[in-house]
This record gives structure tokens, C-alpha cells and sequence, in this order.
């Protein structure tokens, strides 16, 4: 499992800057570069007031990873020790990123 910060504070998976999913999906398999990558988990939090009650944010999270041109991408899954998901404002997945990816 990695260690996820995210800043997309308006996912309703979001507190605290950690993701409260046990597991994400990062997509990009075209991906040469990271503005081409997104959290395909994102689910935007529409009126800003939800809290999820039930659950904590995680402080890892397994990640699958469609961005096979990752070097930290082994057989769609993320190896990487942390990474980071960016994209503070996102209404859409496509308005998101993973500020970690580099390519091969």
C-alpha cells in the first residue's frame, strides 16, 4: 500500500488532505507526462457540506495504475512509496492529477 496525500479537497473521498478509500485508480495509460494522469476514483462533492461520518481517511491506499509509462507502475499497480494527487477546485476527474508521475 502508498502513502496518498491529496489536496482535492472538493472529492467527496477527501478529509483531511487523505483519501477515506481503501483503494484508487490512477488513470493516464497514454500518459507521457503527469497533466495527462487522473484520480479515476473522484467523485466530486457537489454542495460542499457532505462529511463522510462512517469512514477515516486512510493512511495508505492501494493504488491501481492505468499509467503503464509510470516508472513507479508494475503491473497496474503504484510501487511508489508516496505520492501525491493534485487538482484543489476539481469538479471532474480530468481536473485532477497524480503530481508524482514520472515517466519511463
Amino acid at each position: 500500500m502508498t502513502k496518498l496525500e491529496c489536496n482535492v479537497t472538493s472529492c467527496l473521498h477527501n478529509a483531511d488532505n487523505r483519501c477515506c478509500r481503501r483503494a484508487i485508480v490512477i488513470d493516464g495509460q497514454e500518459a507521457r507526462e503527469k497533466e495527462q494522469t487522473c484520480c479515476g476514483s473522484f467523485d466530486e462533492n457537489r454542495d460542499s457540506s457532505f462529511r463522510n461520518v462512517f469512514k477515516t481517511p486512510e493512511n495508505s491506499v492501494e493504488i491501481s495504475c492505468e499509467a503503464v509509462n509510470c516508472i513507479y507502475n508494475e503491473n497496474h499497480r503504484c510501487e511508489a512509496k508516496g505520492i501525491g494527487v493534485i487538482g484543489d477546485g476539481a469538479n471532474r476527474a480530468e481536473d485532477t492529477l497524480c503530481a508524482t508521475f514520472a515517466v519511463k
